[in-house]
């Protein structure tokens, strides 16, 4: 049996103004249909053991959680030995429904980047306000990040999780290293000389 690995091999970098790291193998399960319906968000709840989140948002507990991708698709994160299991359960929940459950884990690639400098570094790349009064923990934004789709997560620790698709990867982890590469600082989330520049 093969054995599962990332796009990058969970490759990292380390020695500039932020930790950029591959993250995974994650088991990663697109739901859509009706996110209003009782019957997904019971669904939702028994199986990642946290409620359904709402707009814009990301619900977590360990290795599990969901996050909001679009008004009718949510994304479900599972352990990856975890994913058939998973995808068999959801499928004999929505039978005789119009939700629909599909395995997107070889899809995608999921970096972390973490220290003080990860909302300046994403800053540099996504066309999103992350000033930490704009985007708080918990928050799920899908836009872009120099050419590519992407979507961010907030996590309570203060990191960063990176989604994107797993053929660009290295493009991705190329691009998170020159924005993070040290003495690329800008100080513009952080306070400069009395004055915190987010509010000027």
């Amino acid at each position: 049996m093969s054995e599962t690995v990332t796009a990058l091999k969970n490759a990292r970098y380390d020695a500039g103004i932020a930790e950029i790291s591959e993250i995974g193998p994650l088991g990663m399960i697109t739901i859509r249909g009706d996110l209003d319906a009782p019957y997904l968000r019971k669904v939702a709840k028994k199986i990642a053991g946290v409620e359904r989140p709402e707009r814009g948002m990301g619900n977590s507990d360990g290795a599990a959680g969901i996050a909001w991708m679009s008004p009718d698709e949510l994304l479900l994160i599972c352990p990856h030995a975890q994913v058939s299991a998973v995808l068999a359960r959801l499928h004999a929940a929505f039978e005789d429904t119009d939700i629909f459950a599909v395995n997107a884990s070889g899809a995608r690639a999921v970096f972390q980047i973490a220290g003080p400098h990860a909302r300046e570094v994403l800053a540099k790349l996504a066309p999103v306000d992350l000033s930490p009064a704009h985007f708080t923990p918990g928050m799920f934004r899908r836009t872009r990040v120099g050419q590519v789709p992407a979507a961010l997560w907030l996590r309570g620790d203060g990191s960063f999780h990176l989604f994107c698709f797993r053929s660009v990867a290295q493009y991705m982890f190329d691009l998170l290293k020159a924005a993070a590469q040290a003495g690329s600082a800008v100080g513009y989330f952080q306070p400069v000389q009395g004055v915190n520049r987010e509010k000027v």
